[in-house]
């Protein structure tokens, strides 16, 4: 994938960050000791195939990630649940051809979860063929701060892009990418091999800014334009009708082996929620290019304020509130709209700025506590939620933010690579082991 030049905050990179490459062994020993059951990672599309379909797959990759899931099984009770690609992709795509914004990248996509179907998928019972594709649309082909790094100039100073037109390709791109190579799951290895396959897709919740209808039809539009914009063609075979009542004829045309497709896009649904907004109408008043005021933004402005209050606790990461309702609401937003499909819960955590090693990080702790409540109170509506992953295990490099945000229920000394326990890591162990209790009790009585 295309480099983001100067665009780190701390002007780092990720070429060694935690090491897990090398320290995987002692950081699944962390897992097994917390008592967890399944381990989220992502592969690397660019390490197995580095040059695409244009070239041989490396098998030092394989191996690696042979290593990696035998190990996992190992440590009893845990499985791998595997995503095929988190942002990354070979960068000869974007050379040859431009990657998202041209059809042949579904080509490169099934080619790919093809050969990790086959050599992975005698062991792994839980993939997911993207992480987030929406954060991934909207900050490289609209806002530009993510590679490829591409918009128009009224969005940000990029040197190349459209900001109107490419996101909707790109997401095109994907979406069909992501059924096609569930098709071929569900056709030549999923009754062998008997596992699920499912998308991940970054959530917000928004909430209408006021209680005027034209705030409470922005608050649908800001989740068309940003969720169902991705799961409704997956599971309806259309584009929600809030994107196709603003953009036309802009919107992309699904084929009929597409809409064949849909019929069974997932087994599942994961959710990665953090963060909720506030949705302001910008169809009736006047909003900047970019603030909510353009048919790519589907003419929303959605921020954390309302008055100057924010919605939830501030946290310190500008773009991070706490709002524990917001999760109990957009899980039963996916419950209601999808029919039940099941839900898992594939990342939800806490970020604080890079301020000294803070150990006791009781806000984190305070946060997963209100986090899962909310998961409990949508589970008792009915949200067929299976599982719950905590971002995350270990401190790491945080993409454009690089070392100054820190997720970790264990801190990590990037000089040394030391990991050390927070109070974060004995609260989640102590959480599984008495949910662990609780069902044993529950299937004795």
């Amino acid at each position: 994938m295309s480099i983001c030049i100067g665009k780190i905050a701390d002007g780092s990179h990720g070429k060694v960050a935690v090491d897990h490459y090398h320290l995987y062994p002692e950081d699944l020993d962390l897992m097994k000791d917390l008592r967890v059951n399944s381990y989220r990672f992502s592969l690397s599309w660019a390490r197995i195939l580095p040059h695409g379909r244009f070239g041989d797959v490396n098998m030092e990759g394989i191996d690696h990630y042979n290593r990696m899931i035998n190990a996992i099984l190992k440590k009893g009770r845990m499985e791998p649940f595997i995503t095929l690609t988190h942002y990354d992709i070979p960068q000869e795509l974007e050379l040859r051809y431009g990657s998202w914004l041209d059809p042949q990248v579904r080509e490169d996509f099934v080619h790919y979860a093809e050969i990790c179907f086959r050599h992975f998928g005698n062991r792994v019972k839980f993939w997911t063929t993207f992480n987030e594709p929406n954060v991934q649309v909207i900050l490289g082909y609209r806002k530009g701060t993510y590679p490829p790094s591409r918009c128009s100039m009224t969005f940000a100073n990029c040197t190349r892009g459209g900001s109107d037109i490419e996101p909707l390709v790109a997401a095109h791109n994907i979406i069909r990418s992501h059924l096609a190579a569930v098709n071929l799951y569900q056709k030549k290895f999923q009754e062998d091999q008997r596992g699920k396959i499912g998308i991940v897709m970054n959530t917000i919740w928004f909430e209408p800014v006021s209680n005027s209808l034209a705030d409470r039809l922005a608050a649908e539009r800001a989740q068309a334009f940003y969720l169902t914009w991705f799961l409704d063609p997956v599971v309806f075979g259309r584009y929600p009708r809030e994107m196709k009542d603003i953009l036309g004829e802009d919107l992309p045309k699904f084929t009929k082996d597409d809409l064949k497709s849909s019929k069974n896009g997932l087994d599942f649904i994961g959710i990665n929620q953090y963060i909720s907004r506030y949705a302001k109408d910008c169809l009736h008043t006047t909003c900047e290019l970019g603030q909510g005021g353009s048919r790519a933004e589907g003419f929303v402005y959605s921020n954390a304020l309302k008055d100057g209050l924010p919605l939830g606790e501030p946290t310190g990461v500008n773009w991070f509130n706490v709002y524990p309702q917001g999760m109990e609401d957009m899980l039963m937003y996916a419950t209601e709209r999808y029919r039940n499909i099941p839900l898992y819960v594939t990342e939800n955590g806490f970020g604080e700025n890079n301020t000294g090693v803070l150990l006791n990080d009781y806000r984190r702790v305070k946060f997963m506590s209100n986090y899962l409540d909310a998961l409990k109170r949508a589970m008792r509506k009915g949200a067929d939620v299976r599982g719950y992953f905590t971002w995350s295990l270990l401190d790491n490099f945080e993409w454009i933010s690089g070392y100054t945000i820190r997720f970790g229920m264990y801190h990590v000394d990037f000089d040394t690579l030391e990991r050390t326990p927070r109070l974060s890591a004995s609260w989640y162990k102590n959480f599984i082991f008495n949910h662990i209790a609780q069902s044993k009790d529950n299937e004795d009585a």
